[in-house]
């Protein structure tokens, strides 16, 4: 199955966290349309790379350039299976937009795959979406995700349509647990034959 995905961004996005799931999905066969409110298709977005250098938390470097394909006030919720909402520090202002909060609530009051990774939770706990439910975070977020009403998992974990994930170097399982909640089939081809020699 193809599935029709959005992608949250904002200036100082996390890096790793919007173009590794954005070409994977891709690569996969599915559509991904990468929204920002107030920009448009076209503009880009400036990401933060964030990395672990043995600190007592990351360390912030200015990423890529990272160019939108979609119109946030353009795209609706409803033509779309899936959401994917990225880290970084974008989370922290993106959460101030009711279109954005307003769009995360549409995917879980119809139980559509949702993949958050980083401090992405913030914003599910400003729409109020986490009561009751098991899911994982940045470390430094955690107060913030038990607080609305999330159990926080220490690690990658799906609950039922979610699936949330601490930091980039969890893509692997954090990306492979949201295909498999997609329902997303691979299927490789035949192996090459072999050069006669």
């Amino acid at each position: 199955m193809t599935a029709k995905l959005l992608l949250l961004a904002g200036d100082f996005v996390e890096d790793y966290e919007i173009m590794v799931p954005f070409q994977a999905l891709q690569a996969v066969g599915h559509e991904v349309h990468a929204v920002c409110p107030e920009k448009e298709t076209g503009d880009t977005v400036k990401t933060a790379v964030h990395d672990f250098r043995g600190d007592q938390t990351y360390l912030e470097t200015r990423g890529h350039d990272f160019e939108l394909n979609a119109t946030m006030s353009e795209v609706a919720p409803a033509d779309y299976d899936g959401l994917v909402v990225p880290g970084g520090r974008a989370p922290e202002y993106l959460r101030t937009y009711d279109e954005v909060l307003e769009t995360v609530r549409h995917f879980f009051e119809h139980e559509k795959p949702v993949a958050a990774i980083c401090h992405g939770p913030q914003i599910l706990a400003a729409a109020g979406v986490l009561e009751g439910r098991t899911g994982s975070a940045y470390p430094a977020c955690r107060a913030e995700v038990e607080a609305a009403g999330c159990s926080w998992v220490d690690g990658v974990v799906t609950d039922g349509n979610l699936v949330t994930a601490q930091a980039w170097p969890d893509h692997p399982e954090w990306i492979a647990q949201f295909l498999d909640v997609l329902g997303t089939e691979i299927q490789h081809g035949a192996a090459p034959a072999a050069a006669d020699d």
